[in-house]
């Protein structure tokens, strides 16, 4: 999940993934999966590394009525105690929701949550957050009466918001960036430019990837220094060590399979 601060993620929680994951949605970095035991065993992978480096993640139970299940970011938007429950861009996603939300509410005691209602739409996998200001991406699944009822979101707290229109050939806006740091945004050329961003805060910088290196560009940084990234992207990894922090490659191939990235498969909370 991309809506938290480096020193919020502390718990996370996973979904385990389905025996009809070969079914999942499949058009942008993949061409649907194939194998999975071999994501399956990826995802264990991934849950050891946030447990290895403190995150307490707790799973949820697959579904096998929705191939994507998996994929838990873009079911909920958690911003500092309050919750918003998008209504997903995929009519085959929306059901996946209740659990997740069901958790969230009990496990953040006392939490605000606001639902979306009419046409609008939003998946989580379009939110990044560069310290107390954020990004959505308008895209296939977020549209712009999603990006209102998250800006109402946002205005409580009083932080900006900043909308960037994906291309076409791109899910989400966190599958071609995310912000490894606080103060550091991962972007490939190719996809987006600096103007699509704006002005940034003051010791906050645009790290540009080559655009071959576009699905590495989703990175999920841990407040201990070090950042998860796909195994694979080399430049990705040399930006991050020229700038201090240290990776953990994580062997992403049939979660990229289902156009699913790092990010897709936690929320933060």
């Amino acid at each position: 999940m991309a809506t938290v601060r480096l020193d919020q993620k502390k718990r996370a929680i996973v979904r385990d993934i389905p025996s009809s994951y070969t079914k999942a949605l499949a058009r942008f970095f993949g061409t649907g999966p194939t194998n999975v035991d071999l994501a399956r065993q990826q995802q264990l992978a991934y849950v050891h590394a946030l447990e290895a480096n403190g995150v307490a993640v707790h799973r949820l139970d697959a579904d096998e009525a929705h191939p994507d299940c998996m994929f838990v970011e873009d079911q909920a938007v958690v911003v500092d105690g309050h919750m918003l429950l998008p209504t997903p861009g995929h009519p085959s996603r929306v059901a996946e929701q209740p659990p997740i939300a069901d958790f969230l509410m009990q496990a953040l005691e006392g939490v605000q949550t606001c639902t979306m209602g009419g046409e609008a739409r939003m998946d989580g996998g379009d939110i990044i957050r560069l310290g107390n200001l954020f990004f959505v991406g308008r895209s296939s699944r977020t549209n712009d009466l999603g990006i209102v009822s998250l800006q109402s979101l946002l205005d409580f707290f009083g932080y900006e918001l900043r909308v960037i229109d994906i291309p076409d050939h791109a899910l989400h806006l966190t599958s071609i960036c995310s912000t490894p740091t606080d103060t550091m945004v991962l972007v490939p050329e190719g996809y987006l430019s600096p103007s699509d961003f704006g002005q940034l805060p003051t010791g906050c910088e645009l790290i540009w990837i080559p655009s071959e290196e576009a699905y590495g560009c989703n990175t999920i940084g841990l407040p201990n220094g070090k950042v998860m990234v796909a195994e694979g992207y080399p430049a990705v990894k040399k930006a991050l060590h020229d700038r201090g922090l240290e990776t953990i490659e994580i062997d992403m191939s049939e979660i990229r399979a289902a156009d699913g990235s790092l990010t897709c498969c936690s929320i933060f909370y």
